[in-house]
């Protein structure tokens, strides 16, 4: 039987072509391509991409290029079709190729070429058109999620950076104070603020562990009590079980800074700053609660979403960090009120595959 002039029929065992009852099966077919090419089309798991969409478009054989011209295939291209050739005239012109029953379709993401898209034994058109727009909405949100990685990898650089020249000032002053009447103390206070600058300036790598966190938080404190006195009042507790468990650099001190810095410093009396680690069940709960000003709840959100100004970008950074490696539930949750202090609570799974210091 032939087939009508323009249209393609749907090769047998596409499932495209079969009844409601595989829709699922396309779905998860559709996902895992979408989530094999979280890395783009040079990455590892574009081989794994190729199988999914062949066997959403039964095709006999499947290949995606990157912009270098490096093709992955999955399949056989008929031995008569120059594919190389195809993909690369599709890279000059932008425009769909084909040869035979080989075509080739340019991948355009934001109107640019991202890549090419070469399927042998090609089903129909829609059916293409529906892979290729599932493939170029993979690319969208593979480059999105590598642009919000890049922005807060440079805000963890500017973080690493931002010390505050008034409180260098207030340490160093409050240290060179007790270099005649407690050169005991003086040595101990420059010891602490030397660890502070060392932390928060060297270059780590992209984790750490609790122990070290506290280590750091608690030299910041120890200065800080040296220059606010009885304003100032500390506790520290952490349990001994989660001392080991790695976690992402620099995600507790700049929350008991922000206490510190906009919670007790602002408060007339001073106030107490809580820091407190302990295990519950597979998880380890971080939290920082000050007894200071507080804040508008409203606030607070914003700070969260990174659009309360410089002030909030150190835990909008740290939000974000949390979810990019944990998975969407393991952002901070920030309880205030103004008046009332604030409380930053971050839960934590105390093993996580690929996360190590």
């Amino acid at each position: 039987m032939s087939t009508p002039t323009g249209r393609l029929r749907p090769q047998r065992g596409s499932p495209w072509s079969r009844g409601p009852r595989d829709s699922g099966a396309v779905l998860r077919t559709a996902r895992h391509v979408s989530d094999d090419l979280a890395d783009g089309l040079a990455g590892p798991r574009v081989r794994a991409a190729c199988r999914g969409i062949r066997r959403l478009l039964a095709a006999d054989a499947v290949g995606l290029a990157d912009l270098s011209g490096t093709v992955t295939t999955v399949g056989g291209m008929p031995a008569d079709v120059d594919a190389t050739a195809l993909i690369d005239r599709v890279l000059h012109t932008e425009h769909r190729g084909r040869r035979g029953d080989v075509v080739a379709l340019p991948l355009l993401v934001h109107d640019e070429l991202a890549g090419v898209l070469v399927v042998a034994g090609a089903p129909r058109t829609a059916e293409l058109r529906e892979v290729a727009n599932l493939i170029v909405a993979a690319l969208e949100r593979a480059r999105l999620e590598a642009s919000a990685e890049q922005a807060a990898e440079a805000e963890l650089r500017a973080l690493r950076a931002e010390i505050s020249p008034h409180f260098v000032y207030n340490a160093l002053t409050v240290i060179a104070g007790l270099v005649r009447p407690d050169p005991d103390r003086s040595r101990e206070l420059m010891l602490d603020f030397a660890d502070y600058i060392r932390y928060s300036l060297a270059s780590h790598g992209e984790y750490t562990t609790v122990a070290d966190e506290f280590h750091a938080i608690e030299t910041y404190l120890a200065l800080q009590r040296a220059v606010l006195g009885d304003r100032l009042r500390v506790q520290v507790r952490v349990a001994p079980e989660v001392l080991a468990v790695a976690l992402p650099y620099l995600v507790l001190q700049p929350i008991v800074e922000n206490a510190v810095r906009h919670g007790i410093e602002r408060h007339t009396d001073g106030g107490t700053v809580q820091v407190l680690g302990e295990a519950e069940g597979t998880d380890c709960v971080l939290s920082v609660t000050d007894d200071g000003v507080g804040m508008d709840p409203e606030l607070a959100r914003d700070l969260l979403a990174g659009t309360g100004g410089a002030t909030g970008m150190g835990l909008a950074n740290v939000d974000r960090r949390l979810r990019n490696v944990y998975g969407p539930w393991f952002g901070l949750v920030l309880e205030t009120a103004e008046g009332a202090g604030t409380r930053v609570v971050m839960r934590i799974p105390r093993f996580q595959p690929g996360v190590m210091p």
